[in-house]
């Protein structure tokens, strides 16, 4: 069972944004199709980066890349046309990658939609190698220790 400590530094390093699937996003069977899910994740992924001052421009220009090795969905049901979306990105690893969990719920109702993990490592720019350790500038940006 998480700690009060871990719990309140998870709440920290949440952040949520709401996203409307678009006609575009509609499938022939009229529900979003599959591939759009991760679309609404980027969203929240990089919204949650940006309040830490730690999006994709700053990650490049700290020396690193962080691309996406692992993604994990599990779909709990559609969602629709102009169906208002929350999605609830949380990191809940640093240490040797950066893990992101989210939830996918909708707005009106606050039933799950998905339920979903990303995993990013640290690739240093100059010699295309991957840390197996985050880099320091992400403990920073986080306030969080190693």
């Amino acid at each position: 069972m998480p700690t009060e400590n871990e719990l309140a530094a998870r709440a920290r390093l949440t952040h949520e944004v709401e996203v409307t699937p678009a006609f575009y996003d509609i499938d022939v069977m009229e529900v979003v199709y599959h591939g759009h899910y991760v679309k609404y994740l980027e969203l929240a992924r990089s919204a949650l980066l940006a309040q830490y001052d730690y999006d994709y421009p700053r990650m490049r220009d700290s020396g690193y890349a962080w691309p996406v090795v692992d993604m994990r969905l599990k779909y709990v049901r559609s969602a629709t046309f102009g169906q208002k979306l929350k999605v609830s990105a949380t990191i809940t690893e640093w240490e040797n990658r950066l893990r992101i969990d989210y939830v996918m719920r909708d707005a009106a109702t606050g039933h799950k939609v998905n339920v979903a993990h990303t995993i990013q490592v640290a690739v240093n720019i100059a010699t295309r190698e991957m840390c197996f350790v985050c880099p320091p500038v992400l403990h920073d940006r986080l306030g969080v220790s190693a």
